[in-house]
């Protein structure tokens, strides 16, 4: 039985020619694979090799490496700092905790990620706070 699907799928594989080339320069493949239970659904995969385009003379900046953007400076607080909590509702407010990590995309809500030694009611001990919300303790 095995060796009898293994030709069955043998057998449903076909290869079609190259197809001829005219003057342009793209070469295409293409592969059918059929199933002989269903006619009329067929995986077709086709490959097509072009041609590199010719340069322009007219533009040289193309080839000059584009010109880097200067960074924008880091917003918050240095990564390791201790920053003091304004948030009134927080459970460390007032208390000092050191900076984890600084999202730098100006669309996070909470960019800030605080861990303190002291764990609140839900046994955590990090918390993320808006730039507004800590205050750099020197």
């Amino acid at each position: 039985m095995a060796t009898n699907s293994m030709a069955s799928a043998a057998c449903g594989f076909v290869v079609a020619p190259n197809v001829a080339t005219t003057t342009t320069t793209t070469k295409s493949s293409m592969l059918f694979f059929s199933s002989k239970t269903n006619r009329n659904s067929r995986l077709v995969v086709r490959a097509e090799e072009a041609a590199a385009p010719a340069p322009a003379a007219d533009a040289p900046a193309a080839d000059a490496p584009k010109a880097a953007k200067p960074k924008p400076p880091p917003v918050g607080p240095p990564r390791g700092s201790k920053v003091r909590i304004l948030r009134k509702e927080s459970y460390w407010y007032k208390g000092v905790g050191s900076v984890v990590a600084v999202d730098q995309d100006p669309k996070t809500r909470y960019p800030v990620v605080v861990r303190f030694n002291k764990v609140n009611y839900a046994n955590v001990s990090t918390n993320n706070y808006a730039l507004d919300e800590v205050e750099l303790v020197k």
